[in-house]
């Protein structure tokens, strides 16, 4: 799949699959190779767009600082440059953060939107900050980390439950960018527009049918934070699942009915 010179940056993108077109966003520090198996559940299903976004994998690593609304300005240049008028769009966690941005500012293009595990920002509530993690030392960060990911997480938990064990062991498994690197520069970057979120005051501009999900031991994006959402974005529905901040691999009801909503 190619790269492309859009919205002064190199973006590199891939589309797949068959049926409803369908923008994915991807979370913080993810790239479209790490993400490779949870996007094969919705290749049979979509027409499936996605990017590396600035700063990660094999897009460019710009200049910073980064905002929200430079995420979302690649995401629509990348629409634009395939002459996609109207489609549907997913957003997990940081990518939910993007989605708002992107549906805020062209609402009308987008027929259904699914945000998963994610927040508003302002008023409707932050996600946690995860820039702060990189000031702590290494056991402070693996600490927080766990039970940010999935509230129940302590190490008495994971030693009675193998299967979160390996579910919490699988999502850290990716290695930390080597310091100093350009990697850790797009990572960093990314951590710092994340933390500028704010979409609170014009989340009601969004007019499609919208699918909230949330964990509920979510730690980084908490219940009430997609509670608020839900009560500020006019045709938003939301759904519950057990599990942490992963739920959409923790509990087996969750990826069906997101793909069942968005092919509808």
């Amino acid at each position: 799949m190619p790269h492309e010179r859009l919205n002064g940056i190199d973006l590199y993108w891939e589309r797949s699959g068959e049926g409803p077109r369908l923008l994915f966003f991807n979370g913080s520090g993810s790239t479209i190779e790490r993400m490779r198996p949870l996007l094969g559940m919705y290749e049979p299903h979509f027409d499936l767009l996605i990017h590396d976004q600035r700063g990660l994998g094999r897009t460019a690593i710009p200049s910073g600082p980064y905002t929200m609304a430079d995420y979302a300005a690649d995401a629509i240049a990348l629409v634009d440059h395939l002459g996609w008028d109207s489609f549907r769009v997913i957003g997990v966690s940081f990518g939910g953060m993007v989605a708002q941005e992107f549906a805020v500012t062209v609402p009308d293009r987008i027929e259904r939107l699914a945000l998963l595990c994610t927040s508003p920002g302002g008023a409707g509530g932050a996600s946690y900050p995860l820039h702060r993690l990189r000031t702590m030392d290494d056991a402070e960060r693996a600490r927080i980390g766990m039970t940010i990911m999935d509230t129940r997480f302590t190490p008495e938990w994971l030693a009675e439950h193998p299967s979160d064990r390996m579910f919490a062991e699988a999502m850290t498994a990716a290695g930390a960018a080597q310091p100093g690197s350009e990697r850790e520069r797009g990572e960093i970057e990314q951590l710092g527009a994340r933390s500028t979120h704010d979409v609170w005051d014009r989340l009601g501009r969004i007019d499609c049918p919208v699918f909230i999900a949330a964990g509920r031991y979510d730690g980084i994006a908490p219940l009430a934070n997609a509670e608020a959402m839900a009560s500020r974005i006019p045709h938003a529905e939301l759904h519950v699942y057990e599990g942490g901040h992963g739920f959409f691999a923790q509990d087996p009801a969750a990826l069906p009915e997101v793909i069942d909503f968005l092919t509808r």
